[in-house]
């Protein structure tokens, strides 16, 4: 099979990489990639936004499944017109995906299929959205309804925070994302995610991780699109997981099936686990990032046949196989993300790292005559295998330490959570 991967961060370089396993495969385009991902695939610069391009490129090389990485593309409705042209996608078209595009819209199917989720009020405006933070008062969730590049939610834990995040909002702060609000009531208890593939009937479990949102050590600084994660999450077990299938996801299927706009892709929720069991607190169309590396470092099956299962809606005939082992990775980003940053900088050490148990995904970078260096802020996913998530950390580590980049960071502390329930265990 030929297949087009779309998207270019450490997501993507796990996907290619997964993907390039296959026996299946014959051939992997990219677009636009990232130097880690030209060891995989062929690099294209096609132009994503544009869509018919993205069916000529199609049709010229004859591709049979395109694999949508990031979530604009499927919210901007690329699934869609793929399938117009008669081109197989994996992910969800435009209607479906406004489970990611709209945190309103995921509120309103949560209210229609009694799915337990955190109380809200939805406001288009600033003075409506400001009374009802001060009425409910803090702490309290405030979230830009649209996509945000997952800088539109901000956990408020006093009243001054609520109303500095709800003006930033309908001041432009997020752009059209910002148009309309969510405010949320806080949720007290821990955070995890859940992924499962949909074919639009069926729904196949696939894992379970936990990343770290916080940009310090001890969930310390400001929210990033993820310092690093592990899986599985030890928080989530099998009884837990099968309330999020009944409560949660099979609901979400029925009703957006019901409604004729049937997801297809995957589907990743991310869960607070509280004393009164696991609630959702959004929906994601699309694999985590850094997630999806740790979830394909511990996949056995072949994730191209699980991934056409879901375009061709085929999953009741499938089933997914892991490894038993922990997956653990720490985010190496740029000095000063999550917010300005240089890039540019040289990156050194790699050539020696590498192995069934280890594994450097690329997220930010690109090649310069030759030599590699950082091409954003989240640069460089380090994930490693162990038999717990200690010997992972460990792994993990070990390997960071060998890498050469003076101009970057990360967090020591990735996976503590799951340590100190082994330690307490």
């Amino acid at each position: 099979m030929k297949l087009l991967l779309i998207g270019s961060g450490g997501r993507e370089h796990a996907l290619a990489w997964a993907l390039a396993k296959s026996p299946r495969l014959t051939k992997l385009y990219a677009a636009p990639g990232n130097a880690g991902i030209a060891d995989v695939a062929e690099l294209t610069d096609l132009n994503v936004s544009d869509h018919q391009a993205v069916v000529t490129f199609c049709k010229t090389h004859d591709i049979d499944l395109v694999v949508v990485g990031p979530e604009a593309p499927l919210v901007a409705g690329l699934v869609d017109d793929l399938d117009t042209a008669g081109i197989k996608a994996f992910g969800p078209r435009m209607a479906a995906a406004q489970l990611e595009g709209s945190k309103a819209f995921t509120k309103g199917v949560c209210d229609e299929a009694n799915i337990p989720t955190a109380g809200y009020g939805r406001f288009e405006d600033a003075t409506g959205a400001l009374a009802y933070v001060r009425q409910q008062g803090a702490p309290i969730v405030v979230k830009a309804d649209g996509l945000a590049a997952g800088k539109g939610v901000v956990v408020a834990m006093t009243l001054d925070e609520a109303e500095d995040a709800v003006k930033a909002c309908f001041d432009g702060s997020f752009g059209d994302a910002g148009a309309e609000v969510v405010i949320e009531e806080f949720l007290d208890g821990e955070e995890a995610s859940f992924f499962v593939l949909s074919d639009g009937t069926d729904a196949l479990p696939l894992a379970t991780a936990q990343d770290h949102k916080r940009a310090f050590d001890g969930d310390e600084g400001p929210n990033t699109g993820g310092m690093g994660a592990y899986s599985p999450a030890p928080v989530l077990t099998d009884e837990i997981v099968a309330d999020v299938m009944e409560r949660i996801i099979k609901p979400t299927i029925t009703t957006l099936a019901g409604r004729g706009t049937p997801f297809k892709g995957v589907l990743y929720a991310g869960l607070m686990i509280t004393s009164d069991g696991p609630k959702l607190i959004e929906y994601n169309t699309r694999f985590g990032d850094p997630e999806c590396q740790v979830l394909l470092m511990r996949l056995r099956s072949d994730l191209l046949d699980l991934l056409e299962a879901s375009a061709d809606g085929t999953l009741g005939k499938t089933s997914a196989d892991w490894h038993d082992s922990v997956a653990l990775t720490v985010v190496m980003a740029a000095k000063g993300y999550p917010g300005s940053y240089a890039k540019g900088t040289e990156i050194r050490g790699l050539d020696q790292l590498g192995s069934e148990k280890l594994q450097v995904f690329h997220a930010g970078t690109q090649l310069k005559n030759g030599t590699l260096c950082s091409n954003g802020g989240r640069v460089l996913n380090v994930t490693a295998l162990g038999d717990d998530v200690r010997e992972a950390q460990q792994n993990a580590y070990e390997a960071v330490n060998q890498i050469d980049w003076p101009d970057g960071f990360c967090r020591t502390d990735i996976g503590w959570r799951a340590i100190d329930r082994e330690t307490s265990s």
